[in-house]
């Protein structure tokens, strides 16, 4: 049997009250309710949770371990039901959106789920294309508005406002060598490896060539690829190294299919920026969507809410809390 969301929610309340008494009437449950919630919880974790002290229970070392994650878990459900009932089915319309590669795959369809969820009604289309033909597709008025990860030319056409930033990191397959370190050390790393590239014009390979440029002569590049995904799965395999960004390896690295390594000494952060014409009429659900989306900026450093959309839920909550206050 799974552990259940009402035994977490019943042991935090004995750990918080430190009586089972006590948990029962604020849970507005029986005593025996609690005690047999609590009794299989511990069976289910293969140890107690409680020392017991009279009538009082205390919280031993798997309890204390416990106790924040049990929080964890239950704030998330929360968030979740909230963002979830708060539907707003008066907003109607439709918003034509563009996203660089790695935005457009990894961050703006958790985004449009987000926001459908709350506005049903208006229909959202997502274009992905590389840097330079999103900035194209605003330009030329054929999207509403852009998300891009790359340097953008300058057009007097397009208005540009920064979002959040993003890093890129060095990505190297679990039985390479360099997957037993904790950083990418250029001066000692960087020769005699086989790079895997994205190819002209992404955003990302225009900032990897600004970043590196002192050392793109001594670079050994074995293949380009147009999509971070076969990148992905190259450097799985075993084919070479790449340099991507973080917000497309968050599973990988979880699951330790792929290492992630910062690069010392060197600042591989980039600005994420959001492009609209400047003559660009704002309605109303374009002006809504880019209010929520602005929540991206909340991310801590780790961007830790990227990884799943149930973890970006929970971090759209907290933001709509934030604005009824």
């Amino acid at each position: 049997m799974s552990i259940t969301l009402r035994q977490l929610e019943i042991f935090i309340a004995v750990a918080e009250t430190a009586q089972v008494t006590k948990a029962s009437k604020k849970l507005f449950v029986t005593q025996s309710a609690v005690s047999m919630a609590l009794a299989e919880l511990e069976n289910q974790l293969g140890g107690s949770l409680f020392d017991r002290h009279g009538r009082s229970l205390l919280l031993n070392a798997r309890g204390r371990y416990l106790l924040p994650l049990a929080k964890d878990i239950t704030c998330q459900v929360s968030n979740i039901e909230s963002i979830m009932s708060e539907r707003n089915d008066t907003l109607e319309g439709h918003i034509d959106i563009v996203a660089s590669t790695t935005l457009g795959n990894y961050i703006m369809p958790y985004l449009i789920g987000a926001f459908k969820r709350v506005h049903p009604k208006v229909h959202v289309n997502l274009l992905v294309y590389n840097t330079r033909q999103a900035e194209d597709s605003v330009a030329e008025g054929l999207s509403d508005v852009g998300y891009v990860e790359g340097i953008l030319r300058k057009n007097t056409d397009i208005k540009v406002r920064p979002w959040f930033q993003d890093e890129l990191v060095i990505l190297c397959g679990p039985t390479d060598p360099l997957a037993h370190n904790d950083y990418f050390d250029i001066d000692k790393d960087f020769k005699d490896k086989k790079w895997i590239m994205r190819e002209k014009g992404s955003g990302t390979d225009a900032t990897f060539r600004e970043k590196m440029r002192d050392y793109l002569d001594e670079i050994n590049v074995v293949m380009e690829m147009g999509h971070p995904e076969a990148i992905k799965r190259a450097v799985e395999s075993g084919a070479g190294i790449a340099c991507l960004s973080s917000l497309s390896v968050c599973r990988e690295t979880e699951h330790g299919w792929i290492k992630s390594l910062p690069i010392k000494g060197l600042d591989m952060k980039r600005q994420l920026n959001v492009i609209q014409r400047k003559n660009l009429e704002i309605s109303d659900e374009l002006a809504e969507f880019l209010s929520f989306c602005d929540v991206m900026t909340m991310c801590n450093e780790n961007r830790v809410c990227l990884s799943s959309p149930w973890k970006l839920q929970s971090l759209l909550a907290r933001h709509s809390a934030q604005k009824k206050r």
